[in-house]
């Protein structure tokens, strides 16, 4: 059984020591996990090795002996990195990605001929800073990723072995819990639970920049501004090849945004009612209150053992596209342990 704590596929190559990277190789070092890590920055790399990290200087040396290498850089960068690790990386490694988007770094890893050996992930957290200096292991202890070992429901599948050697990342030394999808599935979600937000984030940030009554505006705002858009203190840069490299699913939700907007407007114009915007969610809200099923010590309830071969990828598929996730996984017999939501 993977546990929290325990070593997942040997050895593990973080490459890019930004916000995610450096908080994901600081988690595994502080869990024993032989874990190496590089950057493109040497001011970075200097940093990391002074918070304890075993740190190369260059990529080829840090994936050479490693059996997950887990691609950590902007997606500006993917494509030129993911033919490095094509060159250097043994052929028995693993890939993944922490990256907010999943079809344009499939794509990259196809073109380096690294398709086979692919298993996108995607840790769900984060905060508004970037760079090494904001990094913490405690930023991702604990959470939940999205694994996804397929680009959609006709697409191949990665191998099982794959996909095992990244569930017992998340699910051991991370003590996360997976939601296993397919590219398309993350993608469409991602956009609606964080990539949209970003875009309204900046917006109520743009609204208030350019009112008259500004600096007053300023001056009053408090829980709500704040909380509405802390995500908009983002790098833009980042905020922005985030949102435009997932176009096709971020563009259709923003003009449903516009249209239920509009509505309202309307209403507010014609002294009509509002009443359906502000309860149309009243289920959701109260499913997002009492929380996902837990029993009283905080553990999983009505778990269920899924082999791991080809069957199992798409049963868990079916199962995590309605709510379920990984818990945990048994190395031994090669099982997924999944639970209900």
């Amino acid at each position: 059984m993977v546990t929290p704590g325990a070593a997942g596929p040997g050895r593990t190559a973080v490459v890019g020591l930004g916000l995610i990277g450096g908080s994901l190789a600081r988690l595994l070092a502080a869990r024993g996990v032989d874990v190496v890590a590089t950057d493109v920055a040497p001011a970075t790399r200097a940093a990391a090795r002074r918070a304890g990290l075993d740190v190369h200087d260059d990529l080829a040396s840090c994936v050479a002996g490693a059996g997950l290498v887990v691609l950590a850089v902007p997606l500006r960068a993917m494509a030129a990195t993911a033919l490095e690790v094509a060159r250097h990386a043994p052929e028995s490694a693993t890939i993944t990605d922490v990256g907010s988007v999943k079809g344009p770094v499939r794509a990259a890893l196809a073109a380096a001929g690294l398709a086979d050996r692919y298993v996108g992930a995607h840790p769900m957290s984060g905060t508004e800073h970037s760079g090494f200096d904001a990094s913490d292991a405690g930023l991702l202890d604990g959470v939940t990723w999205a694994v996804a070992p397929a680009a959609g429901p006709e697409g191949r599948t990665a191998p099982a072995q794959r996909l095992a050697t990244v569930l017992a990342l998340v699910t051991g030394p991370c003590a996360g819990r997976a939601v296993v999808l397919t590219d398309d599935v993350h993608d469409e979600a991602a956009a609606l639970v964080s990539h949209v937000p970003h875009v309204l984030a900046t917006q109520l940030f743009n609204a208030v920049a350019g009112a008259p009554v500004r600096e007053v505006a300023l001056r009053l705002a408090a829980g709500s501004f704040r909380d509405g858009t802390r995500v908009a203190l983002t790098d833009p840069a980042r905020t922005e090849a985030m949102v435009t490299e997932n176009a096709a699913w971020v563009a259709p939700a923003l003009r449903k945004v516009i249209r239920d907007l509009e509505l309202v407007v309307g209403a507010l114009e014609s002294n009509g009612s509002v009443h359906g915007f502000f309860h149309d969610a009243d289920a959701l809200r109260g499913a997002v209150r009492s929380g996902p099923g837990r029993a009283p010590d905080g553990s999983a309830t009505d778990v269920e053992e899924v082999p791991l071969g080809p069957d199992g990828v798409t049963t868990l598929l079916e199962h995590c596209r309605a709510g379920a996730v990984v818990v945990g996984l048994d190395t031994t017999r090669a099982v997924a342990l999944l639970a209900a939501r």
